[in-house]
């Protein structure tokens, strides 16, 4: 398999500790990669090193062939734990804003006059599981479900490389955690990177890389994980 992404010793300095310490992780093409740990234990600051937001302070980021600038934030697409929703919008528009790398600004400034690309916002929506009548409603008239929904529309219409998710389950309702977590790992082709706080989840998942303390403690394909190698990683 092809690497997507390659973490190289990468540390980022905390206050106190490291955020993270050295880190080596290759993400390969087309893996659907759990990310595990407790609270504090670095997921959220490798997953801002991965999309790019947060710069190292040692070590480095590969991307094939070297992708810099605005190729590199077209090919990786986030979906954090607030979502980044624009409430005063409405639902088409904001799932177009996961076309806004492949357009010009022209593009991107008619997107907050008109209705565009409606076709392929609907096949977004209806991919996401949300009924394309809700298009022309306002973001701020959602639910939360439904706006969990709209972001994952939001990454649909970007067509990513690497899809990143940051605790996306953490604020669902029980019910819909199963629903959500199938969607972010199957309506796409790209490479998944999505941390939990649900162990229960991994076999879900090809592989299980587990954080503490900032490094890397896990490594491994689900059906080779212990009950007791879990415990290790969550113990105080």
């Amino acid at each position: 398999m092809s690497a997507v992404l390659a973490l190289d010793q990468v540390s980022v300095v905390g206050r106190d500790l490291p955020r993270l310490d050295a880190v080596s992780l290759v993400l390969h093409q087309g893996e659907r990669v759990a990310l595990l740990g407790p609270s504090g234990a670095g997921k959220s600051t490798l997953i801002a090193v991965a999309n790019g937001s947060l710069r190292p302070d040692r070590g480095q980021v590969v991307w094939p062939q070297q992708r810099q600038g605005r190729r590199q934030r077209r090919a990786i697409g986030t979906l954090w734990q607030d979502l980044r929703l624009v409430e005063e919008l409405s639902v088409q528009q904001n799932v177009n804003a996961g076309a806004l790398g492949r357009r010009s600004l022209g593009w991107a400034l008619l997107n907050l006059l008109l209705p565009l690309d409606t076709p392929a916002c609907r096949r977004c929506l209806e991919a996401a599981g949300l009924d394309p009548g809700l298009l022309e409603q306002p973001v701020s008239r959602l639910s939360g479900g439904q706006r969990q929904r709209v972001a994952i529309a939001r990454l649909l219409r970007q067509e990513p490389e690497l899809l990143l998710a940051d605790e996306p389950l953490a604020s669902l309702d029980p019910a819909l955690v199963d629903d959500i977590l199938q969607r972010l790992l199957h309506q796409s082709a790209a490479t998944v990177l999505i941390s939990l706080h649900r162990p229960d989840l991994v076999d879900r998942f090809d592989r299980v890389v587990g954080l503490r303390a900032g490094s890397v403690c896990l490594d491994a394909v689900p059906a080779e994980l212990s009950p007791e190698q879990l415990e290790r990683l969550y113990r105080p």
